[in-house]
């Protein structure tokens, strides 16, 4: 028996299309989490998250903030090269992994005051 969230409100949970499996849409359901993951409509049988929850406006909001958090991730793999780290320990990595995070900001804080037209 799966167990309920408590509380009144129902919760959320995002997911990339690995996470669109019947089995896991169909558990979250049951424990009164709605599952915002991404429709992976190449499956054979086609997605499991259908009109219920794509209709809601929260479902295209929580689309689009996930690609934002996903784009954070693929630049410091990328650019920041942290898909394999060259480090070991908690301390080097987290150190590495902070660095490279305030760089980033520092170029989407250049990018974004770039894109303000001046008065």
């Amino acid at each position: 028996m799966a167990e309920r969230i408590e509380g009144d409100q129902r919760v959320t949970v995002g997911g990339d299309k690995g996470y669109d499996t019947r089995g896991l849409v169909g558990e979250m359901r049951e424990r009164n989490v709605t599952p915002h993951v991404s429709q992976n409509t190449n499956r054979p049988g086609g997605s499991a998250i259908d009109g219920r929850t794509t209709r809601h406006a929260g479902y295209q909001v929580s689309q689009r903030k996930r690609k934002r958090i996903e784009e954070v991730f693929g630049w410091l793999k990328t650019v920041a090269m942290l898909r394999k780290t060259r480090h070991r320990g908690v301390f080097k990595v987290g150190w590495v992994f902070t660095f490279s995070a305030a760089a980033y900001n520092l170029v989407r804080m250049r990018n974004l005051l770039s894109a303000v037209p001046s008065a």
